[in-house]
């Protein structure tokens, strides 16, 4: 009897160590809900859930606070650049905000290190804005766990110029490339690659930070292939979300 009576108790103490490690489990976020959880912050984070479900709700301003030429090379999709000298940026997010300080605003810039947002933020609290949060992770972290990064044309611009490892991806028919595409360009149509039609995409496996530029025949096109992308393993890709006719436009 007392040999079962140990093992009941045993067993017991097995299943209660296994709920809790459940529990402990179930409570643990993930990746995505995680934040960079600084000691003694003057302003709230979110993490990369919370950016992606603000965005599609559009419960919140998403400002970028990088230098207009880094905001052009590739931001979050639906951000605001600032785009304002140090001394009335303060003033430049109140124009954004209509005058209402308590209006919902997430910052963002370069990463865990960047002090851009971080200070910004400071700023704003200090001159009576009430809600504002920064997805201190950045734009590093979003690219690196799938999050779309759109290009605008002064970054296809410079890059065209400056990178010869970048690739083009041609998002159009290849119908539409045939008669004519980007110098350099690679077809990989959107239509195909969604539907499962087209198995590989003629991409760089010796590098996956490697530069990748997407664009189509609009901008929504450009940004399905870019959504097929996110589950690939390069991740410094950015689509622009014009049309073919303003990126051919652009580059002459």
């Amino acid at each position: 009897m007392r040999t079962r009576h140990l093992a009941s108790l045993a067993t017991g103490a097995c299943l209660v160590a296994l709920v809790q490690v459940h529990q402990a489990s179930a409570q643990s976020p993930s990746i995505y809900q995680a934040t960079l959880a600084e000691p003694n912050a003057k302003t709230p984070e979110v993490s990369t859930e919370q950016v992606r479900r603000i965005l599609q709700d559009r419960t919140a301003i998403v400002i970028d606070t990088r230098s207009r030429a880094e905001f052009e090379a590739g931001h979050i999709p639906g951000a605001i650049n600032l785009d304002a000298p140090a001394g009335e940026r303060v003033a430049a997010v109140g124009r954004l905000a209509g005058g209402d300080k308590k209006k919902a605003l997430v910052l963002y810039c370069n990463g865990p290190f960047c002090q851009a947002s971080r200070r910004l933020a400071e700023q704003l609290v200090e001159n009576g804005f009430t809600n504002a949060r920064r997805y201190q992770l950045g734009i590093p972290v979003w690219r690196a766990l799938g999050g779309p990064t759109q290009i605008e044309l002064g970054g296809i611009r410079r890059v065209f110029k400056a990178d010869q490892t970048a690739v083009f991806l041609d998002a159009r028919s290849s119908n539409e490339f045939a008669q004519g595409s980007l110098p350099g360009a690679r077809s990989a149509p959107a239509d195909d690659v969604v539907s499962g039609k087209l198995k590989t995409i003629d991409l760089p496996e010796d590098d996956f930070n490697r530069r990748i530029i997407l664009f189509g025949r609009d901008g929504a096109q450009a940004r399905r292939l870019a959504d097929v992308m996110s589950k690939r393993p390069w991740h410094n890709v950015a689509f622009f979300a014009g049309t073919y006719a303003d990126v051919q436009a652009g580059l002459k």
